[in-house]
């Protein structure tokens, strides 16, 4: 409100009926304002996003900017950062989640144009944390099992058996407790039948997946030794 009085007191200044032009309105919020029709909101938004997962920071930093100067909807600039971190980076960097998340917070609770620096160190963090989509993948992979396989019933084991029938239809008989072994888990059938086995998710040897593979790979070997099952 305050940007339109100046651009209107400048526009009253001229000679003639009053009307405000964009350089009135420039002036008055000492900006360029740039050139953003429809095509540029979807193409800019593509380059930003892809320089990220191409973990090249300066160019997001430029992309951010351009947005921002153009006025795009921070929380829209937040709410894609917030998918890239599941989509991109995943598992290798699990903080990515987090620090996305803690940006789209920042520009609820502060706003702009202080919350850009929150997304600015967002789009730096992401662009820099080593990269990996197997979680997307996995989910995809779980998706199409749900969709092109029978759905297969819930093991008994696993079923509810907190009602005072369970224990007759046998629900929760011979389910272990992974709190009573001294590793944290054990093996045993959490899915369908069918569909034990399976694999979704297979991380990469990028950051924090590296890790995980080995740790998942270990258990692996334990589950396939004799006396486990």
């Amino acid at each position: 409100m305050n940007s339109l009085e100046v651009a209107l007191a400048l526009a009253s200044g001229r000679s003639g009926p009053p009307h405000v032009t964009l350089a009135d309105m420039e002036a008055a919020r000492s900006a360029r304002a740039l050139r953003y029709e429809q095509d540029d909101h979807y193409d800019i938004i593509s380059a930003f996003i892809k320089s990220i997962r191409g973990s090249d920071p300066d160019a997001g930093l430029y992309w951010l900017a351009r947005m921002l100067a153009a006025g795009e909807d921070a929380r829209f600039i937040a709410r894609r950062l917030v998918i890239l971190a599941s989509e991109d980076v995943g598992m290798a960097d699990p903080l990515a989640l987090v620090v996305a998340d803690a940006a789209a917070r920042a520009v609820e609770f502060v706003g702009l144009p202080e919350a850009q620096l929150n997304l600015a160190q967002a789009v730096v963090h992401l662009a820099t944390a080593p990269k990996s989509n197997r979680v997307m993948v996995g989910l995809s992979r779980a998706a199409a099992d749900v969709n092109d396989q029978p759905a297969g019933a819930v093991p008994a084991h696993l079923r509810d058996a907190s009602y005072r029938s369970a224990r007759r239809l046998g629900h929760g008989a011979g389910y272990r407790y992974p709190h009573d072994d001294p590793r944290g888990w054990l093996p045993q059938q959490y899915r369908p039948d069918h569909l034990e086995g399976r694999r979704y998710y297979e991380p990469s040897d990028h950051g924090e997946e590296e890790r995980l593979s080995a740790e998942l790979l270990a258990r692996d070997e334990m589950t396939d030794e004799p006396g486990d099952g």
